[in-house]
């Protein structure tokens, strides 16, 4: 199933929409604590209880993605202040970890920033009883790459450059490739500090999928939550990397825009091929989104994601983190609260409050495919 090629300007038309409100990050980290008071929820612009059909209540436990942390934190705050009688606990660990995790039955969902394989669905089928896990699209994202070079506020990368960077192929500042992309910046003549996720992770999965399509064949490896490049430092999780770049002179990463934010580090611009560098904001993420398309079938909602697009305006490095639940099979004391806090994350509500933290809102054609799936959840 695809999305209709004639539904392709409505969907750019629902993501700009959504994202046009977008501002700066406000707090956010990996720690999984979350208030539910009053005041947290409306701190985080997050919807009224009112908007939030509460369901039986009962526990939810969730695990995975460390891209998703931040907006986890403010749907949480909303959820809980609504409903009193709902628990909601998310672990990261990331990607790897959350996938394990549900098929090995010890959480109700997990999140992923990228679509279940085929050996993981048939894993599931021991925990989902008469059905399988499936992908729900619920946080779309971008993976900015961030920097920290002495008396470098902006910079520009390509694929090439980039694939090469963390590979161990390019390894001072000034190389001319880097130059290249940059005249009249003054680079420093100083080792490249290449930092990448040590945990198996969806952020690493869906940059190397863009490398792998985008670099010009310098990145030699499949596109795969485990890194493979070439030397470099590494770091667990999101915050771990953002803290790594934050800390260390002349290095380089990649994080989603959230924690580039949060963490107030610089993102390069990609040179994609368009009229000019596109710059890693939510705007330029949307017009990505808009053009996606639907791989799965049935309930299962996985996209399908150009990472090499040369449209103007549009950021190629974009993610998408899935809620990963079974279709039929799930616990019967946490599918009430389940079906009821996803219905509120892809909410029109839910998607505008994590706006605000530097995701991008789904396009409306795509949260109303999430949405139509949520009830038939068994």
């Amino acid at each position: 199933m695809k999305l209709q090629r004639n539904g392709s300007k409505a969907l750019a038309i629902g993501a700009m929409a959504l994202v046009g409100t977008l501002s700066l990050a406000a707090c956010g980290t990996d720690d999984n604590s979350t208030s539910s008071s009053g005041s947290s929820a409306a701190a985080s612009g997050a919807a009224p209880a009112a908007q939030i059909a509460c369901g039986k209540g009962g526990q939810l436990l969730g695990a995975g993605s460390t891209a998703q942390t931040n907006a986890i934190d403010v749907w949480k705050a909303a959820f809980g202040s609504a409903c009193s009688g709902s628990t909601i606990t998310y672990g990261g660990g990331g990607s790897g970890a959350g996938v394990q995790q549900f098929n090995q039955g010890k959480v109700a969902f997990a999140g992923s920033d990228s679509a279940l394989k085929p050996a993981e669905v048939d894993a599931s089928k021991q925990v989902c009883t008469g059905g399988q896990g499936v992908n729900l699209p619920m946080v779309g994202g971008l993976i900015s790459i961030v920097f920290n070079v002495e008396n470098v506020d902006k910079l520009v990368l390509d694929g090439p450059t980039v694939a090469k960077i963390f590979d161990s192929q390019i390894t001072k500042w000034n190389d001319p490739a880097i130059a290249a992309l940059n005249p009249g910046v003054a680079l420093p003549d100083a080792p490249i500090q290449a930092i990448h996720r040590s945990d198996d992770s969806g952020t690493t999965a869906n940059l190397t999928g863009y490398l792998a399509k985008a670099s010009g064949g310098a990145w030699t490896y499949p596109a795969s939550k485990t890194w493979a490049g070439k030397g470099g430092q590494s770091a667990n999780g999101s915050a771990g990397v953002s803290a790594q770049v934050k800390q260390v002179k002349n290095s380089i990463s990649y994080v989603e825009l959230s924690y580039a934010q949060t963490n107030s580090l610089k993102s390069a611009a990609i040179n994609t091929g368009a009229s000019k560098p596109v710059d890693a904001t939510a705007v330029n993420a949307a017009t990505t989104f808009a053009k996606a398309k639907i791989a799965g079938t049935g309930s299962d909602l996985a996209l399908s994601l150009d990472y090499a697009t040369k449209d103007e305006g549009a950021y190629p490095i974009v993610l998408v983190t899935y809620e990963i639940v079974c279709d039929k099979g799930n616990k019967a004391e946490s599918l009430d609260t389940l079906k009821s806090f996803l219905t509120y994350t892809v909410s029109d509500a839910g998607q505008q409050a994590i706006g605000a933290k530097g995701y991008v809102p789904l396009p409306k054609e795509l949260s109303s495919k999430v949405q139509a799936v949520i009830p038939t959840l068994a």
